[in-house]
């Protein structure tokens, strides 16, 4: 019985080894900015703008096609006066006809719909990308945020554990009566503060964390992991960019583009509506008692006598200046666009770089000399508790900068390179 209750108890033991150290390799696995950009070209946003190329596909070939021909089958000639009876309709003559009709489309209409299906798909395959280019951009911005709240937690971390160190200090300096009691609550006070700014901190990271599965979808396995400290690099955006180049290469643009293209087709055939479709057809007839090989040749011609469908040429005409102005605020607002995500590239990798040379490496310095000065009793309370509120502030304030740093490049970097056609 004891064998078996140690076995258990080692079975046990063993489990519960190789379950924490499973829990603890899967804490340690980080989340990388390419694994969330990878997910991100595939997420249900950018599934959905495939589906609707999907569908433009498949305008394309609904629209290249000829009419049908249409099958006419037919019996006529037949006498109801004379000779009503049911045993008389068999020896009936019956004009037995068996024909077929087909369409000639006049004036380039196969041509000109197809051409206008090919250039919404057009569109709508830079639709595609240009939804890319957002989700990887919204991907990106959640991730920073992941790993911005991730070090605000490390910094709010550690102020929590030196204010509550100062606390311990202060406390015992009041048991010792070398320090008043309101200087202990002070010290008190700042730790509590810290704890719960540390609490908003952790929710930070909670909200992140969300933000990102929303973006990537079901199917990524975000919550739980940590993002990897994948900085990017600081630099500024060059100023001799070429940013009408860019302009013209953006998949929004291209997709205005496009879009003018299939309307201006579209126009072409509405306009092509005027040149009237000949209907051909053929019969071969069989009239008993004259003949069994009766042929007919017609051709039907709609004759648009009053109206020369200026109603669908019209509207056709409308749409197509529509676009053409769609096109032109696409143009303006893309650099605009372009401009803005410039400036911000570099006004805030500008900004980063002050606070990583000058402002932060001069807090801490400050926060060292006061922490010193107030061992040696050179400095009140006061003014340490001051000089270490500062030192938080600009550690906050840095790794606010550093994220939207990282965000600007991002989107800088995202706009201004082409994207692979999915």
């Amino acid at each position: 019985m004891r064998i078996r209750q140690r076995a258990a108890c080692a079975a046990f033991f063993m489990g519960a080894v190789l379950m924490a150290q499973a829990w603890a390799q899967a804490s340690q696995r980080q989340l990388t900015l390419d694994e969330v950009l990878r997910a991100a070209r595939d997420n249900p946003d950018v599934m959905l703008s495939r589906q609707s190329l999907a569908a433009a596909r498949a305008d394309v070939l609904a629209a290249d096609h000829a009419p049908p021909p249409l099958l006419t089958a037919k019996s006529s000639s037949i006498d109801l006066q004379n000779g009503v009876g049911a045993g008389d309709i068999g020896r009936k003559r019956v004009d037995n006809s068996l024909g077929i009709d087909w369409t000639w489309e006049r004036g380039g209409k196969r041509s000109a719909r197809t051409t206008a299906a090919e250039r919404a798909a057009d569109a709508a395959l830079a639709d595609v990308d240009d939804v890319q280019v957002q989700q990887l951009i919204a991907a990106g911005n959640a991730f920073f945020d992941l790993l911005g709240a991730q070090e605000r937690i490390v910094e709010v971390n550690a102020v929590e554990r030196s204010a509550q160190q100062l606390s311990d200090v202060a406390a015992r300096r009041v048991q010792a009566g070398d320090l008043p009691a309101q200087e202990a609550a002070r010290t008190a006070i700042e730790t509590q503060r810290s704890r719960v700014e540390l609490r908003a901190a952790e929710l930070d990271r909670e909200r992140a964390q969300i933000s990102l599965t929303q973006l990537l979808g079901p199917g990524a396995a975000v919550r739980g992991l940590a993002a990897s400290a994948d900085w990017p690099a600081l630099a500024l955006p060059g100023d001799d960019t070429d940013l009408d180049a860019l302009v013209d290469a953006r998949s929004d643009v291209r997709a205005a583009q496009a879009r003018v293209a299939s309307t201006d087709a579209a126009l072409a055939a509405a306009q092509a509506q005027r040149s009237a479709d000949v209907v051909w057809g053929v019969s071969l007839d069989r009239y008993p008692g004259t003949s069994n090989r009766l042929l007919e040749v017609r051709a039907v011609v709609p004759l648009h006598w009053g109206y020369q469908f200026e109603g669908e040429i019209g509207r056709a005409q409308a749409v197509y200046t529509q676009a053409q102005d769609a096109l032109a605020r696409k143009r303006y607002d893309a650099k605009l666009e372009l401009q803005r995500l410039r400036d911000e590239a570099e006004a805030n990798a500008r900004r980063l770089q002050i606070f990583e040379k000058d402002i932060l490496a001069s807090a801490r310095q400050v926060a060292e000399n006061a922490e010193l000065a107030y061992r040696k009793g050179a400095m009140s309370l006061s003014d340490l508790l001051d000089a270490r509120r500062t030192l938080r502030a600009t550690q906050l304030d840095a790794i606010a900068a550093r994220v939207d740093h990282a965000k600007a490049a991002l989107a800088w970097r995202l706009r201004t390179q082409p994207m692979p056609t999915p």
